[in-house]
């Protein structure tokens, strides 16, 4: 496979220091520039980061010294550097959408782990097992945009790759009514137990904003690419709850479905033990080979056993039964800063090189 540079937009924070740890050593992407705010730019990466480095794996070698380039100011000496840039950057969504267009417009492709483009029409937000086709609506973009080769692509939220992934093999049978209830972790809001300890012994019951992506974005990732845009779906009907757990990483969902025609058990489990997409079709370097794992153990899948599951890319379920409102019930979990946010971004990144986007 063709080798690319990259950058990582956003270095500094959790997402980014993510980022950097699983790109150190990956077989196609090296990391060429680094990027944060202007308070950052000109510091090396050590330096930048400082006492604030939240990953147990240590800040990769061959990234503490590199200078770190200013985000906003330096789009096009960046964009002269790399292929392509992550991004995941903290700022207001107008002025992350501004910016991310910018690195487009200057012939950069994005992907991006941030909210600002998720409804962008001719954005493809994309969970590669599960839609990889949208990735299609990028000529479209490029025509908007008045670009040859940048774009924008972006992964959907964290919360939702814990059980939009188990759901989708079976709207075969006519999803018609979600619940789902979150349990989030708090790197999910770019903060550890040091940072966050009114977190100890507790729970919020509210995520800003949480909610409302929790119930739109899977229809988006469930839609069709109609004269241009991607049209969500028109169903199923989806009710969410999310809440701030005392976990280090980990999303957990409790779900309950109702279908058109109701599956048997046998039916469900056989569907996720079989379900692959194109990321394990193509061998891709990030994708897990067994996409779902399901436990049989009435106390799995947990946060703390569970979340790593080949190498926080795959998604665990358990607890699948009948319910007495719904026709069935289970509970998913999803590693939030693996495959919920950098993680998924890189597997998206691998899928676009490979289909020829970065090219």
């Amino acid at each position: 496979m063709k080798q690319y540079k990259v950058g990582i937009i956003g270095a500094t924070g959790m997402v980014g220091q993510r980022f950097a740890t699983l790109l150190e050593n990956h077989p196609w992407f090296h990391v060429a520039a680094l990027a944060a705010s202007p308070r950052s730019a000109g510091k090396a990466y050590e330096e930048a980061v400082g006492n604030r480095w939240a990953m147990q794996k240590p800040m990769p070698e061959s990234m503490k010294q590199m200078v770190l380039f200013d985000a906003t100011a330096d789009v096009d000496k960046i964009a002269g550097m790399v292929d392509f840039v992550f991004c995941a950057v903290d700022m207001k969504k107008d002025e992350i959408r501004a910016l991310e267009e910018r690195y487009a417009k200057a012939e950069c492709p994005v992907v991006s782990n941030n909210s600002a483009h998720r409804f962008t029409p001719d954005v493809p937000m994309v969970v590669p097992e599960v839609n990889p086709e949208h990735i299609e609506i990028i000529e479209s973009q490029r025509k908007r945009l008045g670009t040859k080769h940048g774009f924008i692509a972006v992964k959907s939220n964290c919360s939702i790759q814990s059980y939009v992934p188990a759901l989708s093999p079976l709207r075969k049978y006519g999803i018609k009514n979600v619940l789902a209830c979150t349990y989030q972790a708090i790197s999910g809001a770019g903060k550890t137990f040091e940072r966050w300890p009114e977190i100890l012994d507790n729970i919020v019951p509210y995520i800003g904003g949480e909610e409302e992506k929790s119930e739109k974005e899977p229809l988006k990732v469930w839609g069709k690419i109609e004269n241009g845009q991607i049209v969500s779906a028109d169903s199923p009907l989806i009710t969410t709850q999310c809440l701030r757990v005392p976990v280090s990483d980990g999303h957990t969902a409790a779900v309950f479905v109702s279908f058109e025609q109701k599956p048997s058990k046998d039916e469900i489990l056989k569907i996720w033990e079989e379900f692959k997409g194109v990321p394990q079709e193509l061998d891709l370097p990030s994708a897990p080979k067994q996409f779902i794992h399901y436990f049989q153990e009435d106390d799995r899948p947990q946060a703390k056993l569970d979340r790593n599951i080949e190498g926080g890319m795959a998604v665990s379920v358990g607890r699948l039964r009948e319910d007495t409102m719904f026709d069935y019930k289970f509970v998913c979990l999803s590693h939030n800063t693996l495959r919920g946010a950098a993680g998924g971004g890189v597997l998206l990144a691998e899928l676009l090189a490979a289909k020829g986007y970065m090219d």
